[in-house]
């Protein structure tokens, strides 16, 4: 056979269709490489994406759980603080009624000093108001007892008789100034 009908023969066949043999041959190779990837890497793709796929789940149930011991958290976070401001106001009202009871006491306890002083304040002036009694007694009567030496021109030292004058002058003196009021 000549080049040229080799040529034409070859022509003849469409070049994109691969000759039998060769498609043979690449269809067993195929098989071979996918038989071995399928036994070699097959397992350890599937036992990485297992893994991945339990580490995924792990984390979300961990990420569950944390969120559920922070809502946990919060939760008791909130009644301990409703619980604080209930034991500050529960402090807040004890202290304003000690102070109520205090300010009570010690308005108390003045009213008691003021009223003691009030008193002993009375007693000095009725002490004072009879020393000055007696004090002006002694001294008008003594004044009354001169005038009256002098007037009649004897004297009168006789001091039980000059007692008895001096209090019947002061009693007069007396009912006439409770008359006048």
């Amino acid at each position: 056979m000549s080049p040229l009908v080799q040529l034409a023969a070859e022509e003849a066949e469409n070049p994109l269709i691969p000759p039998i043999p060769e498609l043979v041959i690449g269809l067993i190779a195929f098989v071979i490489v996918f038989g071995f990837l399928a036994w070699k890497l097959l397992p350890n793709i599937n036992k990485v994406l297992e893994e991945r796929r339990e580490a995924i789940e792990g984390g979300i149930e961990k990420a569950e759980a944390a969120q559920t011991e922070a809502q946990s958290v919060l939760e008791q976070y909130k009644a301990q603080l409703a619980e604080a401001r209930h034991e500050a106001a529960r402090l807040r009202q004890e202290a304003q009624e000690q102070g109520a009871t205090l300010i009570a006491e010690m308005r108390a306890e003045g009213q008691r000093q003021r009223e003691e002083i009030v008193a002993a304040g009375h007693a000095q002036i009725a002490a004072d108001r009879k020393a000055a009694s007696a004090s002006l007694r002694q001294d008008v009567g003594r004044l009354a007892t001169e005038l009256a030496g002098k007037l009649v021109g004897e004297s009168l030292e006789d001091h039980a008789r000059q007692s008895r004058v001096i209090d019947r002058f002061l009693d007069e003196l007396d009912e006439k100034a409770e008359a006048t009021r």
